[in-house]
């Protein structure tokens, strides 16, 4: 079973880039650990793609090279934040619809070109005041990728929500991000977690 991690720096977590089984230090690190020590006797490949920086378009773009030919058994996205960011820092302004277009076009090569179950994370914005100026664009985006997960998914994650419920109990508002959108440890730890336990019945074949 092949097992590929797709998205942006959230994904790439300072992988080492010559050599894509290197899981990084963010979440897929913690969730290919976990789902390891569930799955002891299962040969399962991991494979980290994700590119820092990448926005929709640009994942769009290296979809057969970093996907189609790779033909996993499982492929996750975990994308938009940077069409997002990059409007607020390079001047790139993706519009709601072209992002849709975008995932949408990457969502329909995998179902058409790979027998690839699908899972998609939601993006996410935690606490931080100098970024609280996206929270109503993204949550524009954020019904974009739920209606999409609605449409393609076979397991989708709402990381917004879950996290959203996690800081309730969590006195301390950068428990899991200094700058509200890359996890430190203990939120790569959470999302790992959160993967391992949503992808576990796609590998035992209960979906």
């Amino acid at each position: 079973m092949r097992i590929l991690f797709q998205g942006d720096s959230i994904t790439d977590a300072g992988r080492d880039k010559r050599n894509y089984h290197n899981m990084g230090n963010g979440y897929p690190k913690f969730a290919t650990a976990a789902l390891r020590d569930a799955f002891p006797n299962e040969e399962i490949e991991f494979i980290n793609l994700g590119i820092s920086g990448n926005r929709t378009d640009q994942l769009f773009d290296r979809m057969y090279d970093d996907v189609i030919a790779l033909q996993p058994d499982i492929v996750s996205f975990l994308i938009c934040i940077n069409d997002v960011w990059h409007r607020h820092s390079h001047h790139v302004e993706t519009t709601d619809a072209q992002i849709a277009a975008n995932y949408r076009a990457i969502l329909e090569r995998v179902k058409k070109q790979t027998n690839a179950k699908i899972v998609i994370l939601a993006p996410f914005l935690l606490d931080c005041a100098e970024k609280e100026a996206w929270r109503d664009e993204l949550a524009s985006i954020l019904e974009i990728v739920r209606s999409l997960a609605d449409e393609f998914a076979d397991v989708y994650i709402p990381l917004d929500q879950i996290f959203d419920e996690a800081l309730k109990n969590q006195p301390e508002p950068k428990f899991y991000s200094a700058d509200g959108v890359h996890p430190n440890q203990n939120g790569a730890e959470f999302i790992g977690k959160l993967y391992a336990e949503a992808v576990a019945p796609l590998i035992k074949g209960d979906n």
